[in-house]
């Protein structure tokens, strides 16, 4: 079985969100990954602040926050085991964070040795 890493990719992340929907969202998220580790499926994950963050360009030139020009932030990740990427991606279908509108999951193998 291989290890897959669900990236959580949220668009416009600027806008403000009550706590009451801070919260239901948490609540979809948490039952979502329950489903996968149902399974037995579930490896870790961890969802991102945004305070505090900080970017490193090339340059070794350190911003604050993801935040600028870009259109999109990553706000957390899961790691799943599955025998293929389809199936990976069979479990992001599921996620929560797919409800807003330019959110995006993307799926990638882990390598390891």
């Amino acid at each position: 079985m291989k290890e897959y890493i669900l990236l959580f990719r949220h668009e416009n992340m600027n806008r403000k969100v009550s706590p009451e929907q801070m919260q239901h969202w948490m609540k979809q998220q948490m039952e979502w990954v329950d489903s996968i580790a149902s399974k037995n499926k579930f490896v870790s994950g961890t969802g991102l602040l945004f305070d505090d963050a900080k970017v490193v360009n090339h340059q070794k030139f350190v911003t604050n926050g993801p935040f600028g020009d870009i259109k999109e932030t990553l706000g957390g990740y899961i790691v799943v085991k599955a025998e293929s990427a389809d199936e990976a991606a069979e479990f992001a279908k599921g996620a929560p964070i797919l409800q807003g509108e330019g959110n995006t999951v993307e799926v990638r193998q882990i390598v390891t040795h």
